[in-house]
């Protein structure tokens, strides 16, 4: 076997979030005209356009492996290869089909954990940025839980984990960038939702302070005094030297309300009541 058992695991720099907008492309594929051949042989020569970067060809050889040997451990282990190989050449497309295919046919299969994390990867690399729909970026999340929840000690856990915080923080971007935009509009109710949602479901995200502020703007523009100072309080006990809490604090003294005059179950009880399952 030339391969190792170990598929690559598709590492992304943490730094910031590629976006990728892949041109569709229209290419011709041939299929190899049938030459018996050892399934090894075949195997390796597959792989070997793969290392070269040639994922035409890599797919074709994968194929043949799977069309001259259907039953043998090396077609299992092809359908992945090919699914890779599309992957690699930014065919997302036909990488998750590929991918999903293997499942279908082999759900408790040796690869079936690559696979998962495969189709993971193919969403994850078509997020485009919060200006746009997220639709992909949910199916990235839903199938980078998927990855973690099936197999939470494998190394491709551990990046599906890196990969859903990326996620988790560019579905937070979405709300902020909405729930800004209602409030510069003076739909300050439907403002209000969306930056609940962000203290509520994207806690940990990085947009978390700012959404708070929000709420304590938005509240204090409805005129609801009580909320305002709850969240102000909770803010300032999350994130105490941010600039968010900082602006926070001014608006809510220049009202008369002190958020660091509230104790700790005070803050808790009424913030329960403004957002239910919040922190």
């Amino acid at each position: 076997m030339r391969l190792s058992s170990k598929f690559p695991i598709l590492l992304i720099a943490t730094a910031a979030l590629t976006l990728t907008a892949c041109q569709s492309r229209d290419k011709r594929r041939q299929e190899l005209a049938y030459v018996e051949r050892p399934v090894e042989a075949l195997y390796n020569q597959a792989a070997s356009e793969l290392d070269k970067r040639d994922f035409d060809q890599a797919v074709l050889l994968f194929n043949e492996v799977e069309r001259q040997h259907p039953y043998s451990e090396w077609a299992r282990r092809s359908m992945v290869m090919t699914a890779f190989a599309h992957y690699q050449s930014r065919n997302y497309d036909e990488a998750i089909s590929g991918a999903q295919r293997y499942l279908a046919l082999h759900p408790g299969g040796s690869e079936a954990e690559y696979a998962y994390y495969l189709i993971a990867a193919s969403y994850f690399d078509q997020i485009t940025d919060v200006g746009r729909d997220q639709a992909t970026t949910e199916r990235a999340r839903d199938a980078l839980v998927d990855v973690v929840r099936r197999f939470p000690d494998s190394q491709y856990a551990r990046d599906a984990s890196v990969k859903l915080d990326m996620v988790r923080d560019q579905l937070a971007g979405k709300e902020m960038t909405v729930g800004r935009w209602y409030l510069r509009n003076n739909q300050t109710l439907s403002a209000v939702n969306r930056f609940r949602t962000v203290v509520k479901t994207y806690d940990t995200t990085s947009h978390a302070p700012e959404a708070l502020h929000r709420l304590v703007e938005a509240y204090l523009t409805l005129g609801l005094r009580d909320q305002a100072l709850a969240v102000g309080s909770t803010l300032g006990y999350n994130y105490p030297n941010s600039d968010w809490y900082k602006m926070s604090y001014r608006l809510l003294t220049n009202e008369g309300l002190d958020p660091e005059a509230l104790d700790a179950e005070t803050r808790r009880t009424l913030l329960q009541r403004i957002i239910p399952g919040g922190k």
